[in-house]
């Protein structure tokens, strides 16, 4: 049968066996009036007043959002917010891209990211996490390190955080808080919240928000400096909102999980010989580095020694900047690799993603169908894969002619899991 994987900006179709095991999230409509769903979350919110009630026309205002890794659809957010505060000067806004350790966006992927008008009439700045003239100094977390947030947020009268709310691989869930942390974080404060300890924690995982370190630093974090409200949706794989979740931080970021699981999680009787997996297409599987997702969500389900099929556009490459490229030079396994982060004595930019790379090739193997060199593969100890169909074949040279095999065409969207565990 034919699958069609989410795959760059389009879809990339697949013929898999009859008996294969297709995994996808729940199919949610999406919403018929998405800026009105909004304006309506914006009046009507969890835990807090109407927006427009809470802002001053004297008030500065900040409004961080996502960076151009991730789908969450600012064009429609940020214009309900700004047209929900009409009462504001346009001046008095300042919108903080949330690029954590990525690289800044230029203006034009501000114009394509938040449309032209918005792009041209409010101001826009990247977070830079290097620059600590650009960070402010707002408390020592329990978890060792100093936190520095952006100066610009902070100094805000009033602070907005946006995002959109999707499983993730260590953080549970992501929206709500993280948009914050590590969004708008100083470098000192990123790294910390990347330690291996942090990252290596069994319960930092997929859909698991209890005694999770990584979402309990991060709602540290955001304590200390909260956002007065947050502005969160869910997307279905057509990246339309489905749902939004408006209000005070926590509670409406609870119940947009709350909604994902319901939607999002999906179970299985056993493992499988073969899992293909996408990285949900474009905005997400723009490089290597973020294709680490994709795999990681095929690794709950793929065997111990199973094979893992990632198809991820990788138009970015791996991409150049950062360390996530140089560390694979360090070691000559994924287990060197592994035996190197969890050395108290090592830290590097990007070993986190490496990390969680490192984990699952040491469970299974990997094959990459991408826009990357065989060279660029081969460095990332993956293996390159030209063509899916002719991969399956020859993996039943491996696995017998009845081979297990599964496909989550929207990637890391899906929370498989096996029943027994």
């Amino acid at each position: 049968m034919d699958v069609s994987l989410h795959y760059g900006k389009g879809e990339l179709n697949v013929n898999i066996p009859d008996d294969a095991h297709v995994i996808e999230p729940e199919n949610v409509a999406g919403m018929r009036d998405q800026k009105q769903a909004v304006m309506e979350g914006l009046r009507q919110p969890l835990g807090t007043p109407p927006l427009k009630e809470m802002v001053k026309s004297t008030d500065t205002v900040a409004i961080v959002i996502s960076d151009i890794t991730r789908p969450t659809p600012n064009h429609i957010l940020v214009p309900a917010l700004i047209e929900e505060l009409a009462h504001v000067p346009h001046e008095q806004f300042v919108i903080i891209n949330g690029t954590g350790t990525h690289r800044d966006q230029t203006h034009e992927e501000f114009e394509q990211m938040l449309g032209e008008w918005t792009a041209n009439h409010i101001r826009v700045v990247n977070n830079h996490c290097h620059e600590k003239e650009e960070l402010s100094y707002v408390g020592e977390s329990e978890f060792g390190c100093d936190v520095y947030l952006n100066k610009e947020y902070v100094e805000a009268d009033f602070r907005i955080t946006t995002g959109f709310i999707e499983p993730h691989f260590f953080a549970g869930f992501s929206g709500g808080p993280k948009g914050n942390m590590p969004g708008i974080a100083g470098i000192e404060t990123i790294l910390t919240f990347h330690n291996a300890r942090m990252i290596g924690d069994p319960k930092a995982t997929w859909g698991n928000m209890e005694n999770n370190p990584v979402q309990e630093m991060t709602k540290e974090i955001n304590r200390m400096c909260p956002p007065h409200f947050l502005l969160n949706v869910t997307l279905n794989g057509e990246k339309e909102i489905t749902e939004v979740f408006a209000g005070e931080l926590f509670e409406a970021h609870e119940k947009g999980c709350e909604h994902t699981r319901e939607h999002a999680m999906a179970e299985c009787s056993d493992r499988f010989d073969v899992v293909i997996t996408s990285n949900s297409g474009y905005p997400l599987d723009q490089n290597l580095y973020q294709a680490v997702k994709g795999m990681s969500a095929a690794q709950k389900i793929v065997k111990q020694g199973g094979t893992i099929i990632v198809a991820a556009e990788c138009s970015d490459g791996i991409p150049s900047h950062g360390n996530f490229a140089e560390i694979f030079n360090l070691a000559e396994t994924p287990q060197q690799l592994l035996d190197m982060i969890n050395d108290p004595s090592f830290e590097m930019f990007d070993q986190w993603q490496v990390q969680k790379q490192a984990v699952i090739q040491v469970w299974a193997d990997v094959h990459v169908y991408s826009q990357l060199t065989e060279e660029q593969v081969n460095q990332a100890m993956l293996t390159p894969c030209d063509d899916i169909e002719k991969t399956l074949e020859s993996l039943k040279q491996k696995n017998g002619r009845d081979m297990s095999v599964a496909v989550l065409p929207q990637g890391p969207l899906t929370i498989p899991y096996v029943r027994e565990e």
